[in-house]
């Protein structure tokens, strides 16, 4: 057995530290991305101890990124993509454009030359795919309207930064890097031929795609294997991007967008997104490790105003720049400062364009410092940028209210409406998969005020049209179960089936009303304990009630023939 196993150390260094870290950011109450960010920073080349292999983290990183694209891909149609192109396509172009005037004034006064500039506003002006969904899905906003729009918003930012990875080789020469010169003619064939290749990968995808993927899945289904079936959509994401690359030169990640997009136009993408969903997590973890271990951590030391005036850009320019062009196109407050905040960072392209910056010899390692600690101070604070959002929803719903009265602001139609909700002694039930359609049903035949919190939205537009009022979104989620008023409810249901999540969903409950009556469902005498130290008063363990039941009916029968007798 060798010794020598960089790519094994990488990975359990990457998750073990991760691990550690996030916990304890946790349990800070900090991201645990935080923690990861700093993982990276430990086992990275620049802090003394254990360094993992940065090349191996960046290509296992990538893999992350191409699980996370495909999984978005699933919860997004190319009905969803058509319907935001008005708004997506000129907003992120507009907005590309002035991020990246405005890193080229920092770069001017700081004396660099104008490709070195334009490399380095380029790479400020383009948000990180990871970040930007990884926020989106805590918060059950990709299926929203608002949702749609900042992923078909990143779309067009990554078509744009694959144009520029082909044109900017091509261009060093004049951009005063190394590399040749090339004619205005050889120029416009480079741009026609990427500009094909992509029309050309989307074609394709369309038209055989569409038939093929779901095809594959369905005949793998059949054959009642889960782990054949989970192999066929890893092979489906993976196979798709990594084709993409080879055959048509588009990024991984738009590849497996679009093998996803496809896929979920099929009765199994809800399965699909379930048996990739650990590994995309796992993945997107050892992305802020990768990014962590890029980081040099003097630079903060060394250039101290040059960190600030570069996350400035990122955080402030780049995002008062997308609020002012969405609010221009009369969408609501809210839906602006979502996509203002969801763009509030920078991520793997900022990184491949400083990397390329620096072989072709148009940006110092100075700038690549500057570039990667923009992003990482930039990924720490985007949290808190969806936190001070969470706390202005009230205000905003009033605002937006006020404008939809005097027709100042386009409705966001696809965000659904606020229903009309139970506001005291009521019961709130967590989950609406079988268990929790069998207890609405009772409740509901029983004349029982109650509310639903569900994050599938198929399941909220069902209880929509069946007449319950029900909140879309995750029960532990910061600010649901106020807008479910659990402080004046009666009782809470969980029937969701991840005892983890229950557990917290219990214990925040319980919180903000601690006469709460909480009634659980378990798995295990193990989930009955853990359930029960988070306060739950009742907890049903399927199999057990099943039994009771059983032995009921064998007893009443004894009984009945000892009363015959």
């Amino acid at each position: 057995m060798p010794h020598h196993t960089p790519l094994i150390a990488t990975i359990v260094g990457g998750l073990v530290l991760a691990f550690i870290f996030g916990a304890l950011a946790n349990r800070l109450r900090m991201p645990p991305l935080v923690g990861y960010l700093v993982a990276g920073i430990c086992v990275g080349p620049f802090t003394p101890g254990f360094v993992a292999d940065a090349g191996l983290a960046q290509e296992l990183a990538e893999i992350g990124v191409i699980l996370l694209m495909f999984g978005v891909g699933l919860h997004f149609s190319l009905k969803d993509l058509l319907s935001v192109k008005a708004i997506a396509i000129p907003g992120a172009l507009a907005q590309i454009a002035i991020a990246t005037l405005m890193g080229m004034g920092l770069s001017w006064a700081l004396g660099w030359s104008f490709g070195a500039g334009l490399i380095f506003g380029l790479s400020l002006s383009v948000a990180s795919t990871v970040v930007l969904l990884t926020a989106l899905q805590e918060r059950r906003l990709i299926e929203t309207r608002r949702g749609q729009i900042a992923i078909g918003w990143l779309i067009v930012e990554d078509i744009v930064m694959v144009l520029a990875l082909v044109l900017i080789p091509a261009l060093s020469g004049v951009l005063g890097g190394s590399g040749e010169t090339l004619s205005t003619g050889a120029l416009l064939t480079t741009l026609a031929i990427t500009l094909g290749k992509v029309i050309a990968f989307v074609a394709v995808m369309l038209v055989f795609g569409r038939r093929l993927i779901p095809w594959i899945l369905e005949r793998i289904a059949d054959t009642g294997s889960r782990e054949l079936f989970r192999l066929a959509v890893l092979a489906i994401a993976l196979g798709f991007a990594l084709g993409a690359t080879y055959i048509f030169g588009v990024s991984f990640a738009l590849g497996a967008f679009f093998a996803g997009m496809i896929l979920s136009e099929s009765e199994l993408s809800h399965r699909a997104a379930e048996e990739s969903l650990p590994l995309r997590d796992a993945f997107a973890v050892l992305f802020f490790v990768s990014v962590g271990m890029l980081f040099d951590p003097s630079i903060l030391i060394r250039e101290p105003l040059m960190v600030l005036a570069t996350v400035f850009v990122i955080v402030i320019g780049k995002s008062l720049a997308a609020l002012v062009i969405v609010r221009g196109f009369k969408y609501p407050l809210g839906t602006a400062l979502t996509i203002a905040a969801s763009l509030a960072q920078i991520g793997e392209f900022s990184f491949i364009l400083a990397t390329l910056g620096i072989s072709l010899g148009l940006l110092s390692t100075t700038a690549r410092d500057l570039i990667l600690g923009g992003a990482i101070l930039s990924i720490l604070i985007n949290p808190l940028l969806f936190v001070a959002l969470e706390r202005l929803k009230p205000w905003l719903a009033r605002r937006e209210q006020e404008e939809a009265q005097v027709g100042g602001a386009a409705q966001d139609h696809g965000d659904r409406p606020e229903p009309s909700l139970p506001q005291h002694s009521h019961t709130v039930l967590v989950g609406f998969g079988r268990v929790g359609h069998l207890a609405a049903d009772a409740l509901r035949l029983r004349n029982q005020p109650f509310i639903v919190i569900e994050h599938h939205v198929d399941a909220v537009e069902v209880l929509s049209d069946e007449g319950p009022p029900a909140i879309y979104g995750n029960a532990a989620a910061p600010g649901m179960l106020d807008a479910a008023h659990i402080a004046s409810a009666r009782y809470l249901l969980v029937a969701i089936p991840d005892v983890l999540e229950a557990g917290q969903v219990i214990e925040h409950a319980l919180k903000l009303n601690p006469k709460l009556h909480v009634i659980a469902r378990a798995y295990s005498a193990a989930e009955i304990a853990h359930l029960e130290k988070h306060g739950a008063a009742d907890v049903i363990l399927g199999e057990q009630e099943i039994a009771n039941c059983m032995v009921a009916k064998v007893l009443a029968g004894a009984s009945h023939q000892g009363a015959g007798h």
